[in-house]
């Protein structure tokens, strides 16, 4: 079987929330990259954190680190450039730290469907969730040059590589993610 590694991305500056750290929010009392680490844990071989800030809070989940090799909080991509650098495994996983319900078949619904495409998006309905995908680490370069080239929109970069959206409409609610106080308050 074919090694994944998955790629918790929790680099971001949290804006929506007031400028704090989404993933180390307290949902049900622990850390919602807590509950993204347990459902994503038993679907890949490695796990990996990007996180650019609180990184010794985030070493005391046990897992390596990556930072953006590219400063200045570039976003998601930056993130995923990281991680397929740091990876040690020709597929990776990704999802976002403030996503606490992803879906416990992300890995497999994916995978079944990628094939020979560079990268597997998750969809719900007509809407993508570029986050929430399974890439294979060979688009590396690719993704260094469009950052490079001041690229930071996933859409506008995914949409130059071979990719299938899978529908998860059964599943809608689990790519919920929480922005703002009021989203967390709520779940």
């Amino acid at each position: 079987m074919i090694g994944v590694t998955g790629i918790v991305l929790a680099g971001g500056q949290g804006r929506r929330m007031g400028g704090v750290d989404k993933g180390l929010q307290l949902l049900h009392g622990k850390p919602m990259v807590a509950a993204v680490i347990a459902r994503l844990a038993p679907q890949v071989d490695e796990i990996l954190i990007n996180a650019n800030q609180n990184l010794e809070v985030y070493a005391g989940f046990g897992y390596r680190l990556v930072p953006d090799a590219i400063g200045g909080f570039a976003g998601p991509l930056a993130g995923l450039h990281a991680g397929l650098g740091a990876a040690t495994h020709p597929l990776v996983l990704t999802v976002p730290c403030d996503s606490p319900f992803l879906p416990l078949d992300l890995f497999s619904r994916l995978h079944t469907q990628i094939g020979e495409r560079d990268l597997a998006v998750a969809r719900t309905g007509d809407q993508p969730h570029p986050v929430f995908a399974l890439v294979r680490t060979a688009v590396r370069k690719n993704l260094e040059s469009f950052l490079n080239g001041g690229g930071r929109k996933i859409d506008a970069w995914y949409s130059t590589l071979k990719i299938v959206e899978v529908p998860f409409d059964d599943e809608a609610d689990a790519f919920r993610n929480i922005n703002t106080r009021e989203e967390l308050d709520r779940a």
